[in-house]
């Protein structure tokens, strides 16, 4: 009887640690950041516009959220704000960032970035992108 609790005790830590690991993937989720340097967005967005929300399904990954994401990286009297602007999405297999726009955007640079999306099939072009970075990400 010990020997077959041994076997069971072995086997349930086994699934759990597949489950933790299958758990801590999604809690902190594959982050994928494409050519973006991690240290320029280390820290909560100064602004952020959600562009989608709620959950559905595209090529077998449920998409959760689609935002944009604004950070001041520094201020010039007369050019403005310096802004980089990245796309920011939440799937059940992780998360993807990537650069959208950066530069002397103006004041109002994120809600003109995520009109035009909105207005300009952009937002087909985002969720395309973010596939293709996670399914390469999780074929490796």
């Amino acid at each position: 009887m010990p020997e077959n609790r041994c076997i069971y005790q072995y086997r349930l830590n086994q699934t759990a640690n597949r489950l933790l690991k299958i758990n801590d993937h999604d809690l902190i989720g594959l982050k994928i950041t494409d050519n973006v340097n991690p240290n320029r967005i280390n820290r909560r967005p100064d602004k952020t516009f959600k562009l989608l929300s709620g959950m559905f399904v595209e090529q077998g990954i449920t998409i959760k959220l689609i935002e944009l994401r604004q950070f001041v990286e520094k201020t010039d009297e007369k050019l403005g704000p310096y802004s980089l602007i990245t796309s920011f999405v939440d799937t059940d297999k992780g998360q993807v960032e990537m650069i959208y726009d950066e530069g002397f955007r103006g004041e109002n640079a994120l809600e003109r970035a995520a009109t035009f999306i909105l207005n300009n099939l952009g937002l087909s072009g985002i969720i395309l992108r973010s596939i293709i970075y996670l399914n390469q990400e999780l074929e490796k």
